[in-house]
């Protein structure tokens, strides 16, 4: 094509068909299909994007708005938008499930945090909570023990070495809530959970006694060979774990008890015990 004018060249700006020698705009194109991002910098690596991402974590997804505080409003104008505050948060929670997603949901992060967990165990929690309330689990049964129980369920499917004692210690519930709330969503959600693979704790463990690495590594191989043997069925995986770090400190002449493996899995010296002996 060329221009109808002079028989130039054309050439494409933006939304702008333009002739390269008279500057005749021949066409235009209202849309502007060039990236819908913007960068800040020299290259392509930088992409912002206006407003953040979506997430589970929240009930609307993070997509609704929220009324600010400003110090710079006084007198009249600052109880006017109290009241628009006051009203907009009404608005938003219509429904008593709202209401208890919104709990739940906070509960939830409030967990992960203080197990110092990803972002990613919160969101899969976060979605476990939603649809155990869309199966309607929840009647008769507490929010912070399906808040607990989720978080400790994601950890299950996704092989991270997390104890119920650890989830409970930080949560608002206590351990039946937990239990009770973790039967139903297994039961009737049919959750993928397996056993736990007693190496999963060897490491968390290992930081914790501050032992050698090389107890740590010996104790991962211990760990690996019960699980093969079948020596580790039925029996606790961190009380496993500590028993395969008690008897590698052992063959490594490294100072180590019972009692110490015992109080970092949360156990008791006897199960540490009962499982070394399996080991052997």
């Amino acid at each position: 094509m060329s221009c109808p004018e002079c028989d130039g060249g054309l050439e494409r700006h933006t939304d702008e068909t333009v002739c390269s020698q008279c500057g005749l705009v021949v066409d235009t194109d209202r849309l502007d299909r060039g990236p819908e991002w913007r960068t800040f910098a020299d290259d392509d690596r930088n992409r912002e994007r206006v407003g953040a991402p979506l997430t589970r974590s929240r009930h609307d997804r993070g997509l609704s708005t929220e009324i600010g505080r400003s110090t710079r409003l006084t007198g009249r104008k600052r109880r006017q938008f109290a009241r628009l505050r006051r009203q907009h948060k009404r608005a938003t929670i219509p429904t008593k499930a709202d209401r208890n997603q919104i709990y739940a949901f906070t509960e939830i992060r409030r967990v992960v945090g203080a197990l110092s967990l990803t972002y990613s165990v919160r969101d899969q929690a976060c979605a476990l909570f939603d649809s155990a309330q869309t199966e309607d689990l929840l009647r008769g049964r507490s929010l912070e023990g399906f808040a607990a129980a989720a978080v400790y369920a994601v950890c299950r499917t996704n092989d991270v070495a997390r104890t119920v004692e650890e989830v409970v210690a930080v949560a608002r519930a206590d351990a039946n809530e937990l239990r009770a709330a973790y039967d139903a969503m297994n039961r009737e959600l049919g959750l993928p959970t397996g056993p736990i693979d007693p190496r999963e704790y060897v490491p968390r463990f290992a930081t914790e006694l501050d032992v050698p690495r090389a107890v740590e590594r010996r104790a991962a191989a211990l760990a690996a060979d019960a699980t093969d043997s079948g020596a580790a069925g039925g029996r606790k995986p961190s009380g496993v774990a500590a028993a395969c770090l008690y008897l590698a400190a052992d063959e490594l002449d490294h100072a180590l008890t019972q009692r110490a493996a015992a109080d970092a899995a949360g156990v008791t010296p006897v199960t540490v015990r009962n499982a070394r002996r399996a080991l052997d």
